[in-house]
């Protein structure tokens, strides 16, 4: 571990490197985790991920950390207050259980991204595959691409906006999350219906895309949201659980 000379471009204070090629994630989670870590150094570099799992978990403090290379499963995960950058690809279950700070993906993120995350912002520049945003709880999610089947899947609240395509299954028993989506929806799950998009709709969608950097016109928008009619049991519908 050792600090760099120069002054990246995306900080203002030099940062801490860590490269996996030659340390541990422990150790690098156990830095991040450390009573001082943000006495130490506010922003830190992670080389070599190389697809390591559980990268940069459960932080706490406004620290910056930018990962460079593609990252396994749970990166980020139950974030709080941090900046996490990953400069390539995440694997299933980025930000999971977020509550708050922001994570971006610059690449693709696999399977349930965001998954129960409570709060935040998270970006992913690419695709997100199946289950983009399960049961999702307050986390706002903006996807530069396309989200596979069961996007938004009991998702109880927070905003999911993809500016691509979406697959089969979306917002399957859908609470109160509002959906956004520029391209084709394959088809909606059970209890999601398409919703007339308001002017307040409309500053909502580019108050997001301006968060996450993404120029897209809010107008190109559909929204989707629950019909509200699988909050309480009936019988009648059994067959839509």
């Amino acid at each position: 571990m050792e600090a760099l000379t120069g002054t990246p471009p995306e900080a203002t204070v030099p940062a801490t490197v860590v490269d996996l090629g030659s340390s541990s994630v422990r150790d690098l989670n156990q830095a991040l985790h450390a009573p001082d870590a943000a006495l130490r150094a506010t922003h830190w570099r992670v080389l070599n991920p190389r697809g390591a799992h559980s990268v940069a978990c459960g932080l706490t403090e406004d620290l910056s950390v930018d990962i460079e290379g593609h990252v396994g499963y749970y990166c980020a995960g139950m974030n709080q207050r941090a900046t996490v950058a990953v400069h390539g690809n995440a694997g299933v279950g980025v930000a999971e259980n977020m509550m708050s700070g922001t994570v971006r993906v610059r690449g693709n993120a696999s399977q349930s991204a965001g998954a129960t995350a409570h709060g935040g912002l998270i970006v992913v520049e690419g695709d997100a595959a199946a289950r983009c945003g399960i049961s999702m709880k307050g986390v706002d999610i903006v996807v530069g691409g396309s989200v596979g089947h069961m996007s938004a899947f009991m998702g109880q609240a927070g905003r999911l906006v993809v500016c691509g395509d979406a697959g089969d299954g979306l917002g399957d028993s859908l609470y109160e999350a509002r959906l956004y989506v520029k391209g084709t929806v394959k088809s909606l799950g059970a209890d999601c219906v398409e919703k007339p998009v308001r002017e307040e709709h409309l500053a909502e969608l580019a108050e997001l895309l301006k968060a996450a950097e993404i120029d897209e016109d809010p107008a190109a928008f559909r929204r989707y949201g629950s019909a509200r009619g699988l909050y309480h049991f009936q019988v009648d519908n059994a067959g839509a659980y």
